[in-house]
């Protein structure tokens, strides 16, 4: 642990500062801001992609669905041209249209192909990792047990490169009454965001009815998303509140609310935004836990800093379980040529 206030600038505009009030508390207060959180790789690479696509190509840049879950990155990318469409057919055939980190279904590759798009694949490498997993288990006849959200675009994505051997696991209760052709030939993979613990104890119960099921080659639940949550389990016995910041839609920022809550904090809630912080979550509240989802940049993390500042909370230790320096290289289309 960092001991320490963390040093802030504070660019907010007059009007917004003082909007919380510095209660009374029984003790000295403080913040405990986990490390690592926000950007991932593979988020950090999605977005780049689409920046670098607008000042690279003329002419109108498409994403299909949103390129990472974040309502904030979302809103500044539109701003900045980017067009977000739910499917490729709305795309006018011909122009150009950016996957997003999330991956999809061969399908959705075939049907951009049909209408002539030019398409830049900006899938996360661990989520294409465990494309490639569903793609050799059902080429070896396995059933595939997918632990994973139904409906989230990643859970698509994979089942999709694999539909008729993939069945979706949704949590540990479905693990007990999932059905299955051949128990001897099964495999599970899963959704990279999910909560680590959720996912052992639904392959933990799994494993109780089917003995012979596999592991997948290597662990499916992506890096970030197991530092974040091991940071949070660190922060969380120590708190009255956690703060998450991250989009509803984000699984991986859900989840950490789930784990700080999970492993001992008072109360946790989820805020896109430092504003939607509310008064009366901090009543009585000495130690807070601040940390964010792998779609959030750090900006709007120093915005809840500052926004908890006005309240009194301004000691910031920074609690650091974990070091990051994955980096991974844009799509091919988007990197430097030498014939440039």
């Amino acid at each position: 642990m960092t001991n320490g206030r963390v040093p802030l600038d504070d660019p907010r505009p007059a009007l917004r500062r003082g909007r919380l009030q510095d209660l009374p508390a029984d003790a000295p207060k403080r913040i405990l801001l986990a490390t690592p959180r926000g950007y991932c790789a593979g988020v950090d690479r999605a977005v780049l992609a689409v920046e670098k696509a607008l000042e690279q190509y003329e002419g109108p840049i498409y994403v299909r669905k949103e390129i990472v879950h974040n309502k904030h990155v979302v809103s500044q990318l539109s701003e900045q041209g980017a067009i977000f469409v739910d499917e490729v057919d709305a795309v006018p055939e011909g122009q150009r249209v950016i996957f997003s980190a999330h991956g999809v279904s061969p399908a959705v590759v075939q049907a951009a192909a049909d209408r002539g798009l030019d398409a830049i694949d900006a899938t996360c490498p661990l989520v294409t990792k465990v494309h490639k997993e569903a793609v050799r288990f059902a080429r070896d006849d396995f059933e595939i047990l997918l632990i994973g959200h139904e409906g989230h675009e990643e859970v698509e994505g994979t089942a999709g490169h694999a539909p008729d051997r993939v069945t979706i696991v949704n949590n540990p209760d479905e693990a007990d009454t999932v059905q299955v052709q051949d128990p001897d030939r099964l495999v599970w993979l899963s959704q990279t965001t999910l909560s680590v613990d959720e996912t052992m104890e639904t392959v933990r119960r799994l494993r109780a009815r089917f003995p012979n099921l596999q592991d997948p080659p290597s662990d499916d639940i992506c890096y970030a998303t197991q530092n974040r949550q091991v940071a949070v389990k660190k922060i969380a016995p120590d708190t009255d509140l956690v703060i998450v910041v991250g989009s509803a839609n984000s699984s991986n920022s859900v989840r950490l609310v789930e784990v700080a809550l999970e492993h001992g904090a008072k109360a946790a809630y989820r805020v896109d935004y430092s504003t939607e912080i509310q008064q009366e979550w901090l009543e009585g509240v000495q130690t807070i836990g601040v940390t964010s989802g792998a779609s959030v940049p750090e900006g709007l993390v120093r915005e809840v800093l500052l926004e908890l500042e006005d309240a009194g909370y301004g000691d910031v230790h920074e609690v650091r379980t974990a070091e990051e320096d994955l980096i991974f290289s844009l799509p091919k289309e988007l990197r430097p040529s030498r014939n440039r």
